[in-house]
């Protein structure tokens, strides 16, 4: 699994193409979420063209035909449609989801907000400690997200932190309107 994740937010970064042109080819991955099929596609075809792991969220029939991974909200099922996907991820915002997405089989959980972040405005944020125990006790591999930049990232330890996610520190804030 690769450790840099960009996420994909309606508000925030509606379309992700631009942002995905300028990942590190072959070592990142790709949270689709709320895209249309046709920018589905397209999303997945570029990724596909850099070496960029691909995961939709929620929707078991595009992983299945983009042959991506899956990415789950809050560790819950989604209704499933298809054969497995490649891969399978989850968010989580406590140690019950935490929980729930290792019984569901996830490789990776992005667990959040670790920071305060203008996507949940308002939200208490985890704060790095309260990470670092949910993490550290997660018994699977656990990414960072939720406020994260240059600076937030070097306050998690490495051995508890599988990777980190972001929106506008990844792009989001060139598609921001």
């Amino acid at each position: 699994m690769p450790a840099l994740w960009l996420f994909s937010d309606p508000a925030r970064l509606p379309d992700p193409r631009e942002a995905v042109l300028h990942l590190p080819r072959g070592r990142a991955g790709v949270v689709l979420r709320g895209a249309t099929p046709e920018l589905a596609c397209a999303t997945a075809r570029l990724c596909r063209a850099r070496r960029i792991a691909l995961a939709v969220a929620g929707d078991w029939r595009l992983a299945w035909r983009f042959q991506a991974g899956l990415h789950l909200s809050s560790g819950r099922a989604a209704r499933r449609e298809g054969p497995k996907p490649r891969f399978l991820t989850a968010a989580a915002h406590s140690a019950a989801e935490l929980r729930r997405a290792r019984r569901r089989g996830a490789q990776l959980v992005f667990l959040s907000p670790v920071f305060p972040t203008p996507s949940h405005p308002g939200a208490a944020a985890l704060g790095a400690v309260r990470w670092v125990a949910l993490a550290s006790r997660a018994r699977l591999a656990v990414a960072a997200l939720g406020g994260i930049d240059g600076a937030s990232l070097r306050r998690l330890p490495r051995r508890h932190c599988a990777g980190f996610a972001a929106i506008t520190a990844l792009g989001g804030a060139r598609h921001s309107g």
